[in-house]
């Protein structure tokens, strides 16, 4: 393999991942699509389709590294890291928005670390019990689901009664249902689609992501007239053990799912909030949350 060209293909790789971590709407899906559609023709420029993987992994990792920039300053999160946007605003109104992405990239960065050391006994595990968990895969989504559902408080206001999580797991379970009549909805509809220029049947999933995670996150900010104050600073005030904590519990979530069809690295934030308290009043919390949830990212690219 020429070296030459795979050092290229990470540093394109490198640059799409700046882009699509920092554009609101922009998913590193985008750029895979894109990528593999026109592999013939970068193959003719001497690019390998293992270069054209390589780009692909190099600008997955580096989006997880950015895409919190957005989620905190602009409001306009990406799907894996919309949970992030309340504490990352608790800090931000704070003044402490630069530090906030400093804790993300310290989460990204050592769930590195630990994603490799677990690779191995992750992969002796799930090589052992795959047959077992391909046959009931539908009974653990189901199961999951049900779990997700269950986890969903809501805003707690005092003087609501102590039914009112009742009311916000119904809407959750509606929302569910909703989303999965939309997705059979659109695969059954995706045989009416026809491109405005002869480069193929174009896939319902880019007008979906777009307007569920694009177009919709970027009229919310819109709307939001929120006026950021001055950041005062960016030195990390958690301490070593709580980060080391976040690191541990976010990158152990995202390399189990990295494992299980069907699972994303939302589904593995979610789990990831089980194992870290969650008090938005109390900051070091808040910023313990913020290194948990960006090792789940970081850890579902490198093992799945």
């Amino acid at each position: 393999m020429n070296i030459s060209m795979l050092i290229i293909s990470i540093m394109l790789g490198f640059v799409l991942g700046i882009i699509s971590g920092l554009v609101p709407g922009i998913h590193t899906n985008t750029f895979a699509f894109i990528l593999a559609a026109f592999a013939p023709l970068l193959d003719g420029l001497g690019f390998s389709p293992v270069c054209v993987a390589v780009i692909i992994i190099s600008n997955a990792l580096t989006h997880t590294f950015i895409d919190i920039i957005p989620s905190v300053f602009l409001g306009a999160p990406e799907p894996d890291t919309s949970l992030a946007v309340l504490p990352g605003h608790q800090l931000l109104l704070d003044g402490f928005g630069h530090e906030a992405v400093r804790l993300s990239a310290l989460g990204s960065a050592g769930s590195i670390v630990i994603s490799l050391v677990l690779i191995m006994p992750m992969a002796l595990f799930f090589s052992s019990i795959y047959p077992m968990v391909d046959r009931y895969i539908g009974w653990i989504l189901l199961l999951i689901v049900l779990l997700l559902i269950y986890t969903e408080k809501g805003e707690i206001i005092e003087g609501q009664g102590s039914l009112v999580r009742m009311r916000y797991r119904g809407y959750a379970a509606v929302l569910f249902i909703l989303s999965g009549m939309l997705g059979l909805f659109a695969m059954g509809s995706e045989a009416l689609i026809e491109p405005l220029v002869g480069l193929g049947r174009p896939s319902i999933l880019m007008p979906l992501f777009s307007g569920l995670f694009g177009a919709s996150m970027l009229v919310i900010s819109m709307l939001n007239d929120t006026v950021i104050p001055i950041q005062v600073s960016s030195r990390l005030v958690l301490a070593p053990k709580r980060i080391l904590r976040g690191m541990v519990i976010g990158s152990t979530a995202g390399a189990f799912v990295a494992w299980l069809p069907g699972i994303t690295s939302a589904v593995a934030t979610v789990l990831a909030r089980l194992g870290v308290k969650e008090d938005y009043s109390d900051e070091d919390s808040a910023r313990e949350f913020i290194v948990s949830i960006s090792g789940v990212n970081t850890a579902n690219v490198v093992l799945r």
